[in-house]
Formats: structure tokens, C-alpha cells, sequence
């Protein structure tokens, strides 16, 4: 799982999340635009950060795809996120 490694590192180490979901969704879309045979292209992903205080729903998914543009460019044809903080997410 070379994607979802490289979006569980690179969201960790700049987020240090309180909770990181990664759920590889490529499988249902088997057949669709932008599927990969090998998989790793549709993620959903729950990133549970105090990072995102004081932040915009919009704010908070403009960050994690700052964060994703390498792979949003080459590797991940759609990512459907949920940002909370910590408060949030009890």
C-alpha cells in the first residue's frame, strides 16, 4: 500500500493527528475514470487534528491537500475528507 503509506506519513508527520483513518475505497470503483488495476486511487480519509483550531471546514481540506499535491497529481484520482479537531471528534 504504497499511497496510503505515503498519506499516513506525510499527514502524521505534519498534522500529528490525535486519530488517522485511511480507508482504501479504490475497490468500488473498479471500472470508473482515474481507477488504477492495482488499486490505491479512491481514499477516504479521517485526520482528527489540533492543528485544524480555529480553521474552516475549507481551511482544514485546503491543508490536507496541500499536504496530498504529489500524490493528488500523480496517484490519487479522488480523497473525501472528514477534518476535526479534537473536540470535535468526542
Amino acid at each position: 500500500m504504497r499511497v496510503a503509506q505515503a498519506i499516513e506519513n506525510k499527514l502524521s508527520k505534519e498534522l500529528t493527528p490525535a486519530r488517522l483513518e485511511i480507508e482504501d475505497d479504490s475497490a468500488r470503483h473498479h471500472g470508473h475514470a482515474g481507477a488504477r488495476p492495482e488499486g490505491e486511487s479512491h481514499f477516504n480519509v479521517t485526520v482528527v487534528s489540533a492543528k485544524f483550531e480555529g480553521m474552516s471546514r475549507i481551511e482544514r481540506q485546503r491543508l490536507v491537500y496541500r499536504l496530498l499535491a504529489e500524490e493528488m497529481k500523480t496517484d490519487i484520482h479522488a480523497l473525501a475528507l472528514t477534518t476535526l479537531t479534537p473536540a470535535e471528534d468526542a
